[in-house]
């Protein structure tokens, strides 16, 4: 399908598809959707259609998403869950700018391959995985965080890769948001087994 012979028709329906999906799909979705994978490539090349990464396409001109990097990884690993710096970034815990979007996977799962934005990825298992998760629409994606008190317990958990500093900066953020939980952040805590590391610093900041 070159350029030249593809109908404006044809355009325009994918283009109306894009628009009711928020502007943001997968290659799969558009082509469950009825979206030549050729349509795509000629979009691209047409300028009507931005590849934004591998397998995922974006509308030109649509309006992006809040967090444009965790609604790309979002679409691209439905299946992971936002975590750590960048869960602490979403919840307004932390002063930290992430340069790359942490994200909890599987412990059985493949490692995303993702061109961008940059990913580091933590593999969980068990309750440490799958408790504590929420769910928020960015435009068409579903983003799958971490809760607040799950993230702190989480932080603490890796907290030599992330450091000390910044668990206690996110503790004590919880705490002026005034919307705070020691028992949930106790029971995560013993989700992720640092019950005895965190309860001296829950109980001396909240």
């Amino acid at each position: 399908m070159a350029a030249a012979n593809l109908d404006l028709s044809v355009v325009e329906r994918a283009k109306s598809v894009f628009r009711k999906q928020g502007g943001l799909l997968r290659m799969a979705q558009a082509v469950r959707a009825g979206i030549h994978r050729d349509t795509l490539r000629v979009m691209v090349k047409q300028g009507d259609l931005e590849k934004i990464s591998r397998g995922l396409y974006q509308l030109v001109g649509a309006p992006l998403p809040s967090h444009p990097d965790l609604a790309v990884v979002a679409a691209k690993v439905p299946e992971g869950v936002i975590c750590l710096i960048s869960a602490l970034a979403f919840h307004e815990l932390t002063t930290q700018i992430p340069h790359e979007v942490y994200l909890a996977i599987d412990r059985n799962s493949e490692p995303p391959r993702i061109d961008y934005p940059p990913v580091r990825t933590f593999r969980f298992s068990g309750s440490a995985y799958s408790e504590g998760i929420e769910t928020h629409n960015i435009g068409p994606v579903t983003l799958r965080v971490y809760s607040r008190e799950k993230t702190l317990a989480d932080c603490f958990k890796f907290r030599n890769k992330i450091g000390l500093d910044t668990c206690l900066e996110a503790l004590r953020a919880y705490r002026q948001q005034r919307r705070f939980d020691s028992d949930a952040i106790l029971r995560f805590a013993a989700v992720c087994r640092v019950t005895n590391v965190m309860r001296p610093y829950v109980e001396s900041v909240l």
